[in-house]
């Protein structure tokens, strides 16, 4: 019963997350804990759900043709290291974690303020964008998220990206980081992967299948930017909640 309410819970998430570029890892992690997994393979199978729903929202993001590569790309480089580091790590102290939840609510309040993309963009230097991709690596490595949930709200809030390019930026972003950390929690503790492979993950994986693609589908082609931005102040509030200790 319990892996049933776990898949129709992550085929939820997987939705909501999708639809603004991001992959659900906070969502999961919630899920996880409120179902009363035990916390070793909680960060595994939050990363590998992570890297299927990326894997599906780049498809649909990118074939699309929303990433702005030129200017984005520089992003990316310290990323990967810093969040294979922080999957390497132990997880952050509790007032760490809390710290970035009033950060993501604080977010979360500016981006409901306004429900349009900005008529100019800005376009940043590449050292700012570095030196951010790296920071932001950390934390989702860290955190056992993918690091959608601080990339986006830094992209749009900076106005340098609109709606779509932020949310196909980050999904980019999400599976990199993802696949980084899972390979750093996998060298830091090698049994813990094979604890998670068995039948009820890949009906995890099905059900994540499910919401991601129908997600990302509509982020990414179909529903206004109004709406997209709506749902995303709700995943940063879902994610806020999470790492302020509100959702056991």
């Amino acid at each position: 019963m319990l892996n049933l309410v776990l898949s129709a819970g992550f085929a939820v998430v997987a939705f909501l997350y999708a639809v603004v570029g991001h992959a659900g890892a906070s969502g999961y992690i919630a899920l996880m804990t409120l179902g009363g997994l035990v916390i070793e393979t909680i960060k595994p199978v939050a990363l590998i759900l992570n890297i299927v729903v990326a894997s599906i929202g780049c498809w649909n993001f990118l074939r699309a043709g929303h990433l702005p590569w030129r200017i984005i790309w520089p992003v990316y480089l310290l990323a990967i290291p810093a969040s294979f580091l922080g999957g390497w790590l132990n997880l952050p102290g509790i007032w760490f974690q809390r710290l970035l939840g009033v950060v993501l609510v604080f977010t979360a309040w500016r981006l409901g303020t306004v429900s349009r993309d900005p008529a100019i963009l800005r376009r940043p230097s590449g050292s700012v964008l570095v030196v951010s991709g790296g920071i932001l690596g950390l934390l989702a490595g860290l955190t056992g998220t993918g690091g959608g949930v601080f990339l986006t709200p830094l992209l749009l809030l900076a106005k340098w990206c609109d709606t779509r390019q932020a949310a196909a930026t980050s999904i980019l972003f999400i599976l990199m980081n993802s696949v980084a950390g899972l390979a750093g929690l996998a060298l830091a503790n090698p049994t813990a992967l094979t604890a998670v492979l068995n039948p009820s993950l890949l009906g995890w994986i099905a059900a994540v299948l499910i919401g991601g693609s129908l997600g990302s589908r509509l982020g990414s082609r179909h529903w206004p930017v109004a709406w997209i931005r709506r749902i995303l102040v709700i995943v940063l509030v879902l994610a806020a909640l999470k790492l302020l200790g509100l959702q056991r």
